[in-house]
């Protein structure tokens, strides 16, 4: 855990797999937090957004099949610290980066 003085509250998070970096938050908010949600439901149905958008993409003309219907991200339950640090539950932490 993060920290044993601060009180964390459960949530979701979308996470990607780098090449370079390995797991990271799939998405930030303006402040360069990790974008978190309530419940799993939620962060399932940003990325059916997601896919949704490409879908629409590829009828449009924009975008190759094989590409609309991929996505690399997947959700992972999350502790979310009040500085909006998350963690994981194997130990991976993230915080605020620079925009």
């Amino acid at each position: 855990m993060y920290s044993t003085n601060k009180k964390s509250r459960p949530a979701f998070a979308i996470f990607q797999e780098t090449i370079c970096e390995g797991v990271i938050p799939a998405w930030r908010d303006e402040r360069g937090l990790p974008v978190t949600y309530d419940s799993e439901k939620e962060a399932q149905r940003e990325i059916a957004e997601l896919l949704i958008g490409q879908l629409n993409d590829f009828l449009a003309g924009n975008r190759e099949f094989d590409d609309a219907i991929a996505t690399s991200d997947f959700i992972l339950p999350v502790d979310v610290w009040p500085d909006g640090t998350i963690s994981t539950e194997s130990g991976l932490l993230f915080g605020r980066t620079e925009q």
